[in-house]
């Protein structure tokens, strides 16, 4: 009879948690996508707006109108320089998943390596086994022959 892996427990527990660091992984990459989008919006939304003001600013523009554009322009340039420290703490955090993951998968590795150890061991001593007892099955044969043949 086969020894169950002793370690089973702990195989089975650092799959789980390999499964989890995946997850949160998927979930990590898919919140950096999220906020890199808008990042990109407000870039292209502060394009547009900046044209529109030299479009208006070529026309005639008065200084109200000046100043509110100038401060416009400065907010979308606070936000998105906000939002540029929200995507480098994005990618800050899905590098430590991805090496969380990265971790979690080579202890994986480690315990299956024993886990495939302990089987092979455990088929060699099986094979011994039935070896053993396929010689005394011969040997009491043998012995126990008919002498006259």
């Amino acid at each position: 009879m086969t020894e169950p892996f002793p370690l089973q427990p702990l195989l089975d527990l650092a799959n789980n948690k390999m499964d989890d660091a995946a997850r949160k992984l998927g979930e990590l990459i898919a919140s950096e996508h999220a906020v890199e989008e808008k990042l990109a919006l407000l870039v292209e939304y502060r394009k547009e707006y900046q044209a529109r003001f030299v479009e208006t600013a070529r026309n005639g523009i008065g200084p109200d109108a000046w100043r509110n554009f100038s401060a416009f322009l400065v907010k979308l340039d606070d936000a998105i320089a906000h939002q540029q420290r929200i995507v480098s703490d994005s990618k800050r955090r899905v590098e430590q998943g991805q090496q969380n993951w990265v971790d979690q998968r080579n202890k994986v590795k480690a315990f299956d390596t024993l886990s495939h150890r302990h089987q092979s061991l455990q088929a060699r001593k099986e094979a011994k086994q039935e070896q053993r007892l396929t010689d005394e099955h011969a040997a009491k044969q043998f012995r126990d022959r008919d002498p006259e043949e």
